[in-house]
């Protein structure tokens, strides 16, 4: 058995049908079958029960599929490790960042391209279990997010390098003439207000902690409605129609014209941050480079 054949397994293990196999191998349907049967004949074990035109893993099938993912995973690291070796700081760097988070990356990126102008980047956004994914499947090097990280992975598979917590602020609407000349609220102020919330159906974290906060000075907040844009949040909010708690880096991408941010006098409640990347697997030198200059930045 070669990594060829470990290939071909596991991509029909994947997609439950040969034929799916194939078509995403490149190749005809006969010789895959072929390939799978001359497994099972070298092994001594049935790796597939056959159903019609689908397959299921039998036990021995579960079995090699987890040890052909590692093995392929390992192999694939130990090709782009090789190649890495001879290409110094350069290429594609891709980072998967939360809707939240966005707001750290431009600074980062402009003195990361001074120094290293020779690496581009491919910026993916999206939630905890989107981005969990898509590390998984190494179509991203690195993740920017809040903490903790809610994927389904076990939170032991990832590397984290905290970044400075981040203090939450109210932000309400600069129509809202009766705060005109303030420059921060009281939390019981904020159950008046109709309320607009972060959160998405996998991940509520920062919802959750707001909501917490607001129960712990005696109310529930009036909520209004769901989103997991913070851009519609903010348009939403520019239109007058309710009020929001953010993180506060949150604000730094948003023109305060339209919203008005205020300072939380007697809440003292942060929203942690960090970058996260897989525990135990190659990193290339851009990605490595790239995390260097958050540890590098002072805040």
């Amino acid at each position: 058995m070669d990594m060829r054949q470990l290939k071909y397994f596991l991509t029909a293990a994947q997609e439950g049908q040969v034929t799916r196999a194939a078509k995403r191998l490149n190749m005809e349907q006969p010789p895959l079958s072929r390939q799978l049967k001359l497994m099972e004949e070298e092994l001594g074990v049935k790796l597939f029960n056959r159903n019609g035109k689908g397959l299921k893993l039998t036990p021995s099938g579960e079995l090699l599929k987890r040890k052909a993912e590692a093995l392929l995973q390992q192999f694939d690291d130990s090709i782009r490790e090789v190649k890495g070796m001879e290409e110094g700081v350069r290429g594609v760097l891709s980072i998967g960042s939360v809707v939240s988070c966005i707001s750290l990356l431009p600074e980062r990126i402009k003195h990361f391209r001074e120094k290293y102008p020779q690496v581009t980047f491919k910026i993916s956004e999206g939630d905890h279990f989107y981005l969990g994914e898509q590390l998984e499947k190494r179509a991203i090097d690195l993740i920017v997010a809040r903490l903790p990280f809610e994927a389904q992975t076990h939170p032991q598979q990832y590397s984290i390098l905290p970044l400075p917590s981040d203090p939450f602020v109210a932000v309400i609407p600069s129509s809202w003439g009766d705060y005109s000349g303030k420059q921060s609220i009281c939390m019981k102020e904020l159950a008046q207000f109709p309320f607009l919330t972060l959160k998405t159906d996998k991940t509520t974290r920062m919802h959750e902690q707001v909501v917490n906060e607001c129960k712990r000075h005696g109310f529930e907040p009036y909520m209004i409605c769901e989103c997991s844009s913070v851009a519609i949040i903010m348009s939403l909010i520019a239109s007058g129609i309710g009020a929001t708690v953010f993180p506060k880096s949150v604000m730094s991408s948003f023109p305060t014209t339209v919203v008005k941010m205020l300072d939380i006098e007697d809440a003292d409640f942060q929203s942690d941050v960090g970058i996260l990347w897989l525990k135990g697997h190659y990193l290339p030198k851009r990605a490595q480079q790239f995390i260097e200059s958050f540890r590098e930045a002072s805040y």
